[in-house]
């Protein structure tokens, strides 16, 4: 498949036009409304400092249906000693900072460039994009980000400073948004990590086919409110 540069134009090539390692096209602008026509139409922005601005979508793709989360008995037995509390949309910058730091074995993460950080921030604003964050006796110590769209949450990335806090934080999600009716979660790119908790590689256009319903689904929208502490079990 060819790699398309886009231009000054709103638009995006179908995303079934990928190339086998899931790159779409490049070029364009990171505006909060070229973001929010990307993840309605499966494609999100994944590049390093120094790139153009890359545009995904992969195939297969990773999603966690949210009653499907899969709690292994350590994190459980975790969870219950009750040591940690989980919150939305308390300290967004903070957590998405946090996802951006470089990671000790340097995989994903160090790719939140500051122009990337800043249009998701702006995205947070208008209430499309929100955290979920785990503390510990006041600390910050994990915790997620996505993009919300109808029925469905779009993750981006995750950090944690402690021992499974992150995993907590996706728990979290995954309860809450499974009592209000998200049809998924989409991790993107397949990990071992996430496949152990639960999610599953379906094909780009099983995953297309969900969304084009999901994201119309705008009545389930409004349901984050900083003030709800998130149930773990």
């Amino acid at each position: 498949m060819p790699l398309f540069r886009l231009s000054k134009r709103l638009d995006f090539p179908p995303a079934w036009l990928s190339r086998s390692d899931g790159l779409l096209c490049i070029g364009g602008d990171l505006s909060s409304k070229r973001l929010l026509l990307a993840y309605e139409n499966g494609i999100f922005p994944w590049f390093s400092k120094g790139e153009p601005i890359l545009w995904w979508s992969p195939d297969p793709r990773l999603v966690l249906f949210p009653k499907d989360i899969n709690i292994s008995k350590s994190l459980n037995k975790k969870i219950r000693q009750n040591r940690f509390t989980v919150t939305m949309d308390n300290a967004f910058e903070q957590t998405i900072v946090s996802c951006a730091r470089p990671r000790k074995n340097n995989d994903a993460g160090t790719w939140l460039v500051d122009e990337m950080i800043a249009s998701y921030i702006e995205l947070h604003n208008m209430g499309y994009v929100h955290s979920i964050e785990t503390w510990r006796d006041d600390k910050l110590v994990g915790g997620l980000y996505g993009v919300c769209l109808g029925g469905s949450f779009f993750g981006e990335s995750m950090f944690s400073s402690e021992s499974d806090a992150s995993k907590i934080a996706l728990v979290a999600l995954a309860n809450y948004l499974e009592n209000q009716g998200f049809d998924l979660i989409d991790c993107q790119v397949t990990t071992n990590h996430l496949l152990n908790m639960g999610a599953t590689e379906i094909s780009r256009n099983s995953f297309l086919d969900i969304i084009n319903k999901s994201v119309k689904r705008r009545d389930i929208k409004d349901i984050w409110d900083p003030n709800i502490s998130l149930k773990i079990f």
